[in-house]
């Protein structure tokens, strides 16, 4: 059962589990799920710890106690950089990371850790972008924002940096998952994204604090940006670069992928290119080429969330049109189609017309037309159509 950590005393228990040299994900989360808490671990003799699966060598370390000095040490450090700690076994652990095959059984935390609980997708790429791909990260993540998505990136330069400013531009919502100590500005030039996402959004690491940005902890860093989603967006990327990593990886997780193409003569458009072809990917060209693939649960959430956040900031909920776009009577039919509509019930171009008395066929296909064109609404195979968020 999931539980809010309540005490330093756990928080010192859970990080002494973290830092017992040579345990690592896989031999903690074995422990936890035979012990079921870190206290219960400490508290196990070196033969019970044996008998639970570990290495005579691992049962040694943990039973000696000779983490609890570093774990006082991280604590500390923590308090001092305002982080928060949270479990495999908190109510706020992500639920999605939770559902991996490797979750980290901690992870730091400065800034919104609600945004752990919402519908998100990763958008990552290379660090050396070309203009093209940076308007496409640009673009793409401010329009999935305002569709009430959470971006999730790395805060490395490049692409990662591309989305993350974006969609702090459009008041959105994202997450930077750092292959550092939540604490460290890395790469240092970002400092004043670190500053807003620690505002605004949602720093996460599974790094201890203070820990450098090791070359290493950047693939382990990905499956974290992968597993926190429900699908990643792949932007740029060489053959065998860090987004195409996580691409395998969120393939692995079970994960929606989803590619920019790019010019075929760009080395740096190979990645996505090639995730394509193969039918690893699914092309994307705007927003709704993600949103129309996500589950009916999300969209409806999506839905919901973004009307909410319309009512806050004084905007008319129900979803209008681009200036210009419909003319009355016209505007008027478009907005009673799309509180129609549904997300995860077709409806079929007849039933439509039956429900829209004194409405003729080409006046309501050129209503659903025009609604169509705004990625508002999506036709099925049959006339059928469905509302996309």
């Amino acid at each position: 059962m999931a539980t809010a950590i309540v005490s330093q005393e756990e928080v010192l228990h859970w990080l002494a589990l973290r830092l017992v040299p040579g345990l690592g994900t896989v031999g903690s989360l074995k422990l936890l799920e035979k012990l079921k808490s870190p206290q219960a671990i400490f508290r196990a003799s070196a033969s019970e710890l044996e008998g639970a699966g570990m290495s005579a060598a691992q049962a040694r370390n943990i039973a000696s106690g000779c983490s609890f000095e570093d774990a006082i040490d991280q604590q500390n450090k923590m308090l001092a950089a305002g982080a928060q700690l949270i479990s495999i076994q908190d109510a706020r652990y992500p639920r999605r990371l939770r559902e991996i095959f490797d979750p980290p059984i901690i992870l730091f935390a400065i800034g919104r850790t609600e945004l752990m609980t919402t519908s998100s997708i990763g958008v990552v790429g290379t660090r050396n972008p070309t203009p093209y791909g940076m308007a496409a990260a640009e673009r793409l993540s401010a329009d999935l924002s305002r569709a009430g998505l959470t971006i999730v990136s790395g805060m490395a330069r490049g692409i990662d940096t591309c989305a993350h400013q974006a969609t702090l531009k459009e008041n959105g919502d994202t997450i930077a998952v750092l292959g550092c100590g939540v604490d460290v500005i890395y790469p240092s030039n970002n400092r004043r994204l670190y500053d807003d996402i620690a505002k605004k959004g949602l720093l996460l690491s599974e790094f201890p604090i203070a820990a450098p940005a090791f070359p290493q902890n950047f693939p382990i860093r990905n499956r974290i940006v992968s597993g926190l989603s429900i699908g990643v967006l792949i932007v740029e990327g060489a053959q065998h670069s860090g987004s195409a990593i996580t691409a395998k990886l969120a393939m692995d997780q079970g994960r929606e992928v989803f590619a920019v193409p790019g010019n075929v003569t760009s080395k740096m458009s190979w990645g996505p290119n090639l995730l394509i072809k193969e039918g690893g990917a699914k092309l994307v060209q705007e927003w709704s080429d993600v949103t129309n693939e996500l589950p009916a649960a999300v969209r409806r959430e999506l839905v919901s969330r973004a009307q909410q956040k319309m009512l806050l900031e004084g905007i008319d909920p129900l979803p209008d049109a681009p200036p210009n776009a419909y003319e009355e009577p016209q505007k008027a039919l478009g907005r009673k189609l799309l509180n129609a509509l549904q997300v995860d019930e077709p409806k079929q171009l007849d039933a439509l017309l039956e429900s829209f008395e004194g409405v003729s066929s080409s006046e309501l296909i050129s209503a659903l037309f025009e609604l169509e064109m705004n990625g508002l609404v999506r036709q099925l195979p049959g006339k059928k159509f469905v509302k996309v968020w």
